[in-house]
């Protein structure tokens, strides 16, 4: 009868130590994805600083986006920087534009054929309330550890 009680504390102990490390890795997991989240937010470590060759049109164009201080549609861009506003000019600045854009570098699409610069985004920095919450504390006392019943044999 003793060896009984001796297994079925073990038993208990070690479920305890499990709950513990389940607690434990929903605590890492939870702030992995924190990590992965901020990540988001930093260029790529092989990312090289991205320059617009002085004059171009996609300089021109990134020049009066940031002097209207608003995203300005494809067609206002044309004629900002000069260029005649018809189809096959739309389709390739639009297109530069849309490349850096998908790639988060530069330029923003916030609208079809309107482009903006990521400086304008939350003023080019992380903000507080864009952070994960923390999570909630576990309490122990709280948690109900069921018998497994010992295995069957054949």
């Amino acid at each position: 009868m003793e060896l009984q009680r001796e297994i079925d504390r073990r038993i208990d102990k070690k479920k305890l130590e499990i709950v513990e490390l389940e607690r434990q890795l929903g605590e890492a997991r939870a702030y992995l994805s924190a990590l992965v989240d901020t990540a988001k937010w930093l260029p790529k470590s092989g990312d090289k600083e991205v320059t617009l060759r002085l004059g171009s049109d996609l300089a021109r164009a990134r020049d009066l986006i940031k002097s209207k201080g608003e995203p300005i549609h494809v067609a206002e861009i044309l004629k900002g920087i000069g260029k005649e506003v018809n189809k096959p000019n739309r389709i390739s600045l639009s297109g530069s534009l849309s490349g850096y854009a998908r790639k988060g570098v530069i330029f923003t699409k916030p609208a079809p054929n309107t482009f903006g610069l990521i400086e304008f985004e939350n003023g080019g920095e992380i903000k507080i309330e864009d952070a994960p919450a923390p999570i909630e504390e576990i309490n122990p006392a709280k948690i109900t550890i069921h018998p497994i019943p010992p295995p069957r044999m054949k």
